[in-house]
């Protein structure tokens, strides 16, 4: 079946809405050319609409054509991500429930989108995670957010159980329920607050670690390598690396691990490109075997 382009309904309703109002047409050139759509939501990027030409023009009126265009019915407008707890600022344009459920790859992912993020290019790194634990292991999730990595790996794979850190409250009331929802509740442990007040308490017991902060977790790289078993174990670690360029951050953090880890051998497993982070900047997760000295 066709589907109608996207861009040429949004044109065509703002153009309604202009030519009711006797506004300049030059401002269709000025519509937004990208937006994000899940469920019945579309986030507009962050700027979109926020030029002094459009200052007469905003306001509900704006909002509901915009939605009729892209066939939602919410909308919402990216901001910046803030603070140490990575919370998320968009602004709610259309609708009055900021609560959403994204499926993924048989993964529900429930949160709230004024509140907390959730990044569609993640989506090859969550299914990967989904893969890589093995039958019987202990997780622990550093940087957890509302699952984005714990989830998957609970529902497709056979790890025993997983220990989530994370200090956003908001993150926590999504991963509480994101759990339950997925009925993968009794497999997990959430851990809130500051993860270097809660992750020393998991000292000693975890196969693998993963580290998915960004743009470093650097901070975590003690806290994870403690967390790990006397047998050694996985860890996944987050960064950004110059797109040109990605053996330096590579190098860099091999060498940080191996200072740190006196006890083990650490071996480079694998490299693992997940977007395009920013331009000239890329979105890398490297995977460092850690095993005991002999």
């Amino acid at each position: 079946m066709h589907r109608e382009d996207p861009h040429r309904r949004v044109r065509e309703e703002v153009a309604r809405l202009l030519e009711i109002r006797g506004a300049d047409e030059r401002l269709l050139d000025e519509l937004p050319k990208r937006w994000e759509r899940f469920a019945d939501v579309a986030l507009l990027q962050r700027g979109a609409f926020s030029s002094d030409l459009w200052a007469e023009h905003i306001g509900a009126e704006l909002w509901n054509a915009i939605a009729r265009g892209l066939s939602v019915q919410r909308l919402g407008r990216i901001g910046e991500i803030i603070g140490e707890r990575r919370e998320s600022s968009v602004e709610l344009l259309l609708g009055n429930e900021d609560w959403v459920v994204r499926r993924e790859n048989g993964v529900d992912f429930g949160y709230k989108f004024t509140k907390c993020m959730f990044s569609a290019g993640n989506v090859n790194e969550r299914r990967r995670m989904g893969e890589v634990g093995k039958s019987g292991e202990t997780v622990v999730d550093l940087f957890c957010g509302i699952g984005y990595y714990t989830l998957p790996m609970l529902i497709h794979s056979k790890v025993e159980h997983i220990h989530s850190c994370e200090w956003n409250p908001n993150a926590i009331e999504a991963l509480e329920w994101n759990l339950k929802h997925n009925n993968v509740v009794n497999r997990c442990t959430i851990h809130p607050g500051d993860n270097r007040v809660t992750a020393p308490n998991l000292q000693g017991i975890a196969d693998r670690v993963i580290l998915g902060l960004l743009p470093s977790a650097e901070e975590g790289f003690s806290l994870a390598v403690d967390c790990l078993k006397t047998s050694g174990g996985v860890l996944h670690i987050h960064g950004v690396a110059p797109a040109k360029n990605h053996d330096s951050w590579i190098d860099e953090t091999i060498a940080s691990i191996s200072e740190i880890s006196k006890n083990f051998v650490v071996k480079d497993a694998a490299r693992v490109r997940v977007k395009s982070y920013a331009p000239h900047w890329d979105h890398i997760v490297l995977d460092l075997d850690l095993r005991p000295r002999a």
